[in-house]
């Protein structure tokens, strides 16, 4: 039987909420540093499919959430194109060579390095309730590209930006990589287990709207496209953060099951604007989580209030803090949980 999130997310209007919260399934939760001071670095934690496929587990069995999401990173995906990948301690990852001065064609393929995270799907849903939804995921293309091409994380995505108008044939090329080797990635987790898939696109916001349409909507309309003709089942939930008043444009065209909302986005407003009937998730600000207090009680009323006229997944606008208070996650779950339209 499938479960309330899953439910949800194929456009079941249910009197209660179901919850996840992205990147529950880590730094705030002191039995995943335990685990992780014991197994090393956080690379080596995500091919470790045993201790992958724990910590995916560690939030369900803590706090009963409705979907389990895999532990893994988005950049699995150039890990596989052949670009080395390293998580530096107080530096974030690192993705090497930079293709904003290497070819793509220089890169030599590695798509066992994608194998070890069906394995550790499934073994999460294997050992997951029958009532728990397992959750994969993939970064969109444009967010990955942004690491690919600068093999680092930046505010602005200067030199990915400044590469898509100077010479757009190439980066096109780099789009249209990334494009098919998710759609595999995505497939395979399916085929492993995961019920729903989510296209992180982290860095969205960055973009002008002729750029938006191009580099953010056009590739994930074309994983959308493929991984359904695969999996027609299966739902995917797009979430491009910072997106704004393209949301609307973005959930229209790409054609997603499900659309994530950032805590920017006024509910209200994405309630009466998103396609009716949308499946929406979201949108809790993480800040106000780690604050907790009444306000937290309030405003995660006010998010439930504001979708309640359509299928909603709580959730935050993005990750949470790894400074969290676990009593918060508690009390803000109670909340939901009370919840009822």
């Amino acid at each position: 039987m499938p479960g309330l999130l899953l439910n949800t997310l194929r456009g079941e209007n249910a009197n209660r909420r179901p919850i996840w919260l992205m990147r529950q399934a880590g730094r705030y939760l002191p039995e995943y540093r335990a685990l992780r001071a014991e197994k090393g670095g956080f690379l080596a934690l995500v091919y470790d499919t045993d201790a992958a496929a724990e910590i995916t587990l560690q939030p369900i069995r803590r706090f009963g959430f409705d979907g389990a999401i895999l532990f893994s990173d988005i950049l699995i995906v150039p890990y596989a194109m052949g670009q080395d990948l390293q998580f530096l301690v107080g530096e974030g990852p690192k993705l090497s060579p930079r293709l904003v001065d290497h070819t793509l064609g220089g890169l030599n393929e590695v798509p066992a390095r994608l194998t070890p995270i069906y394995e550790t799907v499934g073994k999460v849903r294997a050992a997951l309730p029958v009532d728990k939804t397992m959750l994969g995921f993939a970064g969109s293309p444009w967010t990955v590209a942004t690491y690919m091409v600068a093999g680092e994380g930046s505010r602005d995505q200067h030199e990915t930006r400044a590469m898509a108008y100077r010479d757009p044939g190439a980066f096109q090329a780099i789009i249209d990589a990334v494009v098919s080797v998710t759609v595999d990635y995505l497939s395979g987790q399916i085929d492993a287990g995961a019920e729903a898939v989510q296209l992180f696109d982290s860095w969205a916001g960055s973009l002008a709207p002729a750029q938006f349409e191009k580099w953010v909507i056009a590739p994930n309309a074309a994983i959308v496209a493929a991984v359904k003709a695969r999996h027609p089942e299966t739902p995917v939930i797009g979430f491009p953060k910072g997106s704004g008043e393209k949301l609307a444009a973005y959930a229209r065209e790409t054609a997603i099951d499900a659309i994530g909302v950032d805590e920017t986005i006024d509910p209200f407003w994405a309630a009466t604007t998103l396609p009716e009937g949308l499946p929406v998730q979201g949108n809790l600000d993480p800040l106000l989580l780690l604050s907790g207090g009444e306000e937290l009680d309030g405003e995660a009323r006010r998010v439930l209030d504001a979708f309640a006229g359509r299928p909603h997944v709580f959730n935050l606008g993005h990750g949470i803090g790894q400074h969290t208070p676990i009593e918060n996650v508690e009390r803000l779950l109670a909340t939901v949980r009370a919840w009822e339209h």
